[in-house]
């Protein structure tokens, strides 16, 4: 599954449409704490989160995260999306809470297995 069946599958906004959108994802990871991304997240993972600021890019790089995804309507800060833009990574968002598309993304990634 890619960056772009889960924009399509979750009806989720996308803010860098040009980039990232054939990245395989290979699962989900849900945190708003940095270093708890650092720390555990793995590489090809969505993550979830609620913060916008320019830090989330350096840690999705540094992780080789496949794509964030903004919770409750939240956008990026503009320097966030220039910085996104260069790194080649995806910046999604959705009107959801946290808990409520980690359990959508969950199901669609996993129920087949």
């Amino acid at each position: 599954m890619t960056v772009l069946d889960i924009i399509k599958s979750l009806g989720l906004k996308v803010y860098t449409e040009t980039v990232g959108m054939d990245r395989e994802i290979t699962g989900g990871y849900t945190s708003d704490l940095l270093s708890d991304v650092m720390g555990n997240a793995q590489a090809g993972t969505v993550w979830i989160t609620l913060q916008t600021h320019i830090n989330i890019v350096a840690v999705a790089s540094l992780k080789d995260i496949a794509a964030i995804l903004l919770v409750k309507g939240l956008e990026p800060e503009p320097n966030t999306l220039q910085k996104s833009l260069e790194e080649g990574i995806p910046i999604l968002g959705t009107s959801k809470q946290a808990f409520e598309i980690s359990g959508m993304l969950y199901q669609l990634l996993y129920s087949n297995r």
